[in-house]
């Protein structure tokens, strides 16, 4: 079947009729799907189909038949996980970045998308306050972010311990000792995994999440060798942020690197009302974040920063003979994360950034921060609901008395549908975790996520 422009016009007008009325139901629609995978898969699944459709009647039934298997994860009723939407200038700018279809590794093949990323990349430095000679890779999300700077951070390690890693493997190595606190996000014990480091040490933290910095020169003090220590920037049920100017000198006195898990606050240094959760966190060597989760661009997108190019070069890089190397410019995309084709997941970072500048990105977190405090507010106020953490960032954790009524009313409020929220375990008991993260939330959202759980609430406690 040929496939001429004819062709990718029709495909093309099809799918933006779907994705605008798609978006345009978000504010009404339920928020959960109304069908399950098993439901769908005789839809999509089947034999191969011996000839092929024509791409536009593919879109419309793609398109049609997925409707209601899809959850409004972009709507502004969404508290669910850490999952944020999609700015308009990001989307759009990722349909660009399908359309050009540029393999955004080699800076000498493809120079706008790497000079687009390189200026992504400096506005995210500049906004967070990092070190402006930092390298900035474009990864699929938080957990490739993290493994990208605690990869970086075994190489640097090693190297000055005097083992040669690219020679020589891990097998005979200086043990890394790897330092976490109690609640920090599994997904970093995954990329300790990935990396071959081993299960981690869990330092105690408090009542809220937020590692204890003495706990962490204990443990440290307690053997020797290369170490590495890792913080996090927003606690996934509380929303704590670890004390970074404390545990960042116990780490230096000890010589260990310093990786923070940021993965949705890393953006709170953009906000000045929140830029004290991040105090002390540019003295950091690696940072992790997802531009998916707070700045609301399209998966997949998480950002791994590093303040010492050459380990992250040395750990993310290679030579082969048939790249062809830009001698004039900082050094290739591809050196910076851990593949080699990949799309240009910078461009819509640049989009978003450039859509709304220093003073939009700060009243976009803030917002986001001041919506879940008003949620928090709201919730308080009413009869049976306990506000379990300190509403400082973007996360409220609550509880219905015991568990059995917590389970009851979160099964409750997705059953509804007005909002979704997604249940937990935190400090022993059974939660409901309300993520805000969607810059389409507002007041109206806001009222409505309140109004939910208050019928939810009212439902179980009198069934009748």
């Amino acid at each position: 079947m040929a496939h001429g422009d004819d062709e990718y016009a029709a495909a093309l007008a099809a799918a933006a009729r779907h994705s605008q009325a798609w978006l345009a139901s978000l504010r009404h629609r339920p928020v959960g799907p109304r069908l399950h995978a098993s439901d769908l898969g005789g839809v999509f699944g089947g034999p191969l189909p011996e000839a092929g459709v024509p791409a536009a009647e593919v879109i419309d039934f793609l398109a049609t038949n997925a409707e209601p298997g899809l959850m409004a994860m972009p709507s502004g009723r969404f508290f669910g996980w850490v999952i944020g939407g999609t700015l308009p200038a990001a989307l759009a700018s990722d349909w660009l970045v399908s359309a050009w279809d540029q393999n955004a590794g080699l800076r000498y093949a493809t120079p706008a998308t790497a000079a687009i990323e390189e200026a992504a990349g400096q506005w995210v430095l500049e906004l967070l306050g990092l070190p402006s000679g930092a390298d900035v890779g474009f990864v699929t999300g938080a957990t490739m972010a993290n493994f990208t700077g605690m990869a970086a951070a075994r190489w640097r390690l090693l190297a000055d311990a005097g083992w040669d890693l690219d020679r020589d493997g891990l097998s005979g190595a200086p043990r890394i000792r790897c330092f976490v606190g109690r609640e920090r996000h599994d997904t970093v014990d995954l990329g300790l995994r990935y990396l071959g480091l081993g299960r981690p040490a869990q330092v105690d933290a408090d009542g809220q999440g937020r590692l204890d910095p003495e706990a962490l020169d204990a443990a440290l003090a307690s053997g020797s060798g290369p170490a590495l220590v890792c913080l996090q920037a927003g606690n996934l049920h509380s929303g704590a942020f670890d004390p970074f100017p404390e545990a960042i000198a116990v780490a230096r006195k000890h010589g260990a690197w310093v990786h923070i898990d940021g993965a949705f606050g890393l953006w709170a240094a953009a906000a000045p009302d929140l830029r004290h959760l991040t105090q002390g966190f540019e003295e950091a060597d690696s940072w992790g974040t997802d531009a998916h989760k707070t700045l609301n661009v399209p998966y997949d997108c998480g950002i791994a920063i590093v303040r010492d190019p050459s380990a992250l070069r040395a750990a993310m890089g290679l030579h082969a003979s048939y790249l062809v190397h830009d001698a004039e410019g900082p050094g290739d995309p591809f050196e910076k994360v851990p593949e080699l084709s990949r799309r240009a997941r910078g461009v819509p970072v640049w989009a978003a950034l450039k859509s709304l500048g220093r003073d939009g990105v700060a009243a976009q977190v803030g917002g986001l921060a001041a919506a879940a405090r008003a949620i928090a507010a709201g919730l308080a106020a009413l009869d049976g609901v306990e506000v379990l953490n300190d509403v400082g960032y973007t996360q409220v954790c609550l509880a219905f008395g015991d568990d059995a009524t917590t389970r009851a009313v979160t099964a409750r409020i997705i059953e509804e549908g007005k909002v979704w929220m997604s249940g937990s375990r935190w400090q022993d008991r059974d939660i409901l975790r309300v993520s805000v993260s969607n810059w389409h939330t507002a007041g109206e959202d806001v009222a409505t996520a309140v109004d939910a759980v208050r019928s939810a609430l009212a439902a179980v406690k009198d069934p009748a």
